[in-house]
């Protein structure tokens, strides 16, 4: 299920892949599963489909664009644009692009219908991938098997805050109550 989601992600960008790759990697934590599983899995249907995507738009999408329909979507002019934005910052920009949740899935076929070269795109997308989903199951299972000491940890921050809040409540009590007397001096005055 996570390869699968993290799969649709480059198909549906709105898909929660890292939630379903969080929590794996949370349960690779907790023992239930390997996190070498877990990344695997994920960036390997991230990649591959992300491969598709490059692949179907680098074939038909710049014949799709110069359609009637194509063309209100997506004008020759920004098409243009598009295309010499990838020749100036190309594997940077995908590279970089990838590592941005709402950017990640629009990279693989505008990379395609720009005509950008599948080595200049595909090892970027997949190093970026590779550090993207690598960082996030890291951090999330190393969460998880501390997840005691993370809740112990965060027990004593929320004593501490709601002391701080009780302090603050009364500091702003008492300054309000004397307020409310001075100006009530004032009128009687």
């Amino acid at each position: 299920m996570i390869g699968l989601l993290a799969a649709v992600e480059n198909v549906f960008p709105p898909v929660p892949a890292d939630t379903a790759v969080a929590l794996g990697a949370f349960l690779a934590g907790r023992g239930t599963l390997s996190p070498w599983a877990v990344f695997g899995v994920t960036w390997v249907g991230n990649v591959a489909s992300a491969g598709l995507v490059y692949g179907m738009a680098r074939r038909y999408g710049r014949t799709f664009f110069s359609g009637r329909l194509g063309r209100r979507l997506l004008p020759e002019a920004v098409l243009s644009q598009l295309t010499r934005g990838y020749e100036r910052h190309g594997a940077a920009a995908i590279f970089l692009s990838r590592l941005l949740p709402v950017w990640r899935g629009i990279v693989p076929p505008f990379a395609g219908i720009a005509g950008v070269g599948a080595v200049r795109t595909l090892v970027p997308l997949a190093l970026a991938s590779a550090l993207w989903y690598g960082a996030l199951i890291y951090l999330t299972a190393t969460l998880g098997s501390n997840l005691d000491a993370v809740l112990a940890a965060l027990q004593h921050v929320n004593r501490i805050l709601g002391a701080l809040a009780v302090l603050g409540l009364v500091a702003v009590t008492w300054y309000v109550v004397r307020r409310l007397k001075r100006g009530t001096k004032g009128l009687e005055q």
